[in-house]
């Protein structure tokens, strides 16, 4: 069944808490998302969120307030970032009895520890109990990198500069200063440029096959490929200079043509092996929405890159894009999705 993006919808994002609930950050995404596309009842729910951030088990229930749950709706959770909970939305669309989805995701970073929440989602029996953090892990990888492939720390630095750059352009995004090669390490090789920064915020996408597609909206984002590949959990076992499975869901997709990517790159150095890994050549535009790197919503950051990419399927300003979203330690799990006009 051919499914589509037909509206994309995020907030304002934060650095910091503005005391607003999940619910209450998530409302506004839900209303607006459903005048955007017209729907107000629709065949299938996915979210996904992380109880980690939230501080307490199946919040995602509470946040079905926003959405309106009565009459009783079809809804299903991922914890996982939201990107996945599109996946299994297309995958439910494919059975042809329905014809419209929403898929909607969030997460409020400011109000937890995240290095040490992200250290909880490791393997239980052997990383976790060492503790390492999120950075920490990413700064391995990018020094295994950054030594094999002979990249300096200005590579990253560029990576950085134009994310920052477009993200002042995009009402959504983090303001944030240029960054200062000047500053000492966050954890050596990444400074704190190249770390995502601490964001709040949420996002949602309506998904309609068919001809419902075209009724909803004048320019549908038509999902040509998607797939999902994992690595080894373990990084002893698998190469971090590269990323396996982003290449292997890319080739299972088709890349082809793309003239945008939107990258879930939370480091500057992941950029790099995810262009490398995607097969992107330098002509391709990367992350003009600024990425993760302006604004990284943990759980909708994923989602976002998929509302970026159709977005400018939408406005005409494309006609394939490519958005791709990550999860785990160092690049472990990649979803790669691939959108064309018709």
């Amino acid at each position: 069944m051919n499914t589509a993006v037909v509206a994309f919808v995020q907030s304002a994002h934060t650095g910091e808490d503005t005391g607003l609930s999940e619910t209450e950050l998530l409302a506004p995404v839900i209303a607006e998302v459903k005048q955007k596309s017209g729907v107000s009842r629709f065949g299938f729910t996915c979210s996904g969120s992380c109880d980690y951030l939230a501080g307490a088990p199946f919040s995602f229930v509470a946040a079905l307030d926003a959405v309106g749950a009565w009459p009783p709706i079809s809804e299903s959770h991922v914890e996982m970032d939201a990107a996945w909970a599109l996946y299994e939305a297309w995958v439910r669309l494919q059975h042809g009895d329905i014809d419209t989805a929403l898929v909607y995701g969030f997460g409020k970073s400011s109000q937890g520890d995240l290095r040490e929440i992200m250290t909880l989602q490791l393997d239980p029996y052997y990383l976790a109990p060492l503790g390492p953090d999120q950075v920490s892990l990413a700064a391995l990888q990018a020094r295994a990198y950054l030594e094999s492939s002979g990249a300096e720390e200005d590579d990253l630095l560029a990576v950085a500069a134009r994310s920052r750059a477009a993200g002042r352009a995009n009402p959504y995004a983090l303001d944030l200063p240029d960054p200062d090669p000047t500053v000492g390490y966050e954890v050596a090789p990444l400074r704190p440029y190249d770390v995502a920064p601490i964001t709040d915020g949420a996002a949602a996408i309506v998904l309609a096959a068919g001809d419902r597609a075209r009724e909803l909206c004048e320019r549908p984002a038509w999902i040509r490929g998607i797939d999902h590949r994992s690595d080894a959990h373990q990084l002893g076992a698998r190469d971090l200079t590269r990323s396996e499975s982003a290449a292997l869901a890319a080739a299972r997709v088709g890349v082809g043509d793309v003239e945008v990517a939107e990258l879930h790159a939370q480091f500057s150095h992941e950029e790099l092996i995810l262009r490398a890994a995607l097969g992107l050549p330098d002509g391709v535009v990367v992350n003009p929405s600024g990425g993760p790197l302006a604004a990284n919503p943990v759980m909708a950051t994923g989602l976002i890159r998929i509302g970026e990419a159709a977005a400018r399927i939408h406005d005409g300003s494309a006609t394939r894009t490519l958005a791709h979203a990550t999860s785990g330690p160092c690049l472990q799990q990649n979803l790669v999705c691939v959108m064309e006009a018709e």
